[in-house]
């Protein structure tokens, strides 16, 4: 439920932010460019790096990677918090998916985490 409460509030912040970071940009041709907008412009401005890496399969899935994720660097490590790292992520996939609503596209958003402090969304 919280995880819910957290995602939804990243929702909003995410629509709010996209409008202020686009209203003096030029029109995105297509997704791929609103993804790149996201890992570099968006991502940037937010956690002060750009996300490590995206990856695509050129059908609708994205995967961006951040290599050391600032609001899990804080966290140990070690394996007993690899279970609990992505309810850490549940305002940011809620921030990405509100800016991707507001550019135009519908989007799910998820978080998995294998090794601290890296994080996939």
């Amino acid at each position: 439920r919280c995880s819910t409460k957290l995602e939804s509030m990243g929702f909003r912040v995410g629509q709010g932010l996209i409008e202020r970071f686009t209203k003096d940009t030029a029109r995105f041709k297509d997704e791929l460019d609103i993804m790149k907008f996201i890992c570099k412009d968006f991502w940037t401005t937010v956690f002060k790096k750009q996300i490590d890496n995206l990856r695509t399969n050129h059908q609708g899935i994205y995967v961006l990677q951040d290599n050391k994720f600032r609001l899990l660097t804080q966290m140990s490590a070690g394996k007993q918090y690899l279970e609990h790292a992505p309810k850490y992520l549940a305002f940011t996939c809620g921030l990405i998916r509100g800016g991707l609503s507001n550019l135009g596209i519908k989007s799910i958003v998820t978080a998995e985490v294998s090794s601290m402090p890296a994080c996939k969304l």
